[in-house]
């Protein structure tokens, strides 16, 4: 996947993830085991992923790797990178 389909990717998840919280307020009591919450932590898992593989390329763009190279990691790695 290229730079640009990764930014494609990654403002339409915005686009979803910002019209779902539009919708479906947090204070309703079935948020949290409803389908609106379950789709809202998925795009932010894919927005992870996305932000990730983004980094990769352009990483190895700067070292002089080949940036095709890079490859989507798994949710558990990303969602466990440490600040």
């Amino acid at each position: 996947m290229d730079e640009q389909r990764i930014l494609d990717q990654i403002s339409a998840l915005v686009e979803e993830e910002q019209a779902l919280r539009e919708k479906a307020p947090s204070s309703s009591p079935d948020y949290e085991h409803g389908p609106e919450h379950a789709r809202l932590q998925r795009i932010q898992e894919d927005l992870d992923q996305c932000w990730d593989l983004l980094r990769q390329r352009r990483a190895k763009s700067q070292y002089g790797e080949n940036p095709d190279e890079a490859q989507p990691r798994p949710v558990e790695q990303v969602e466990n990178y440490e600040s």
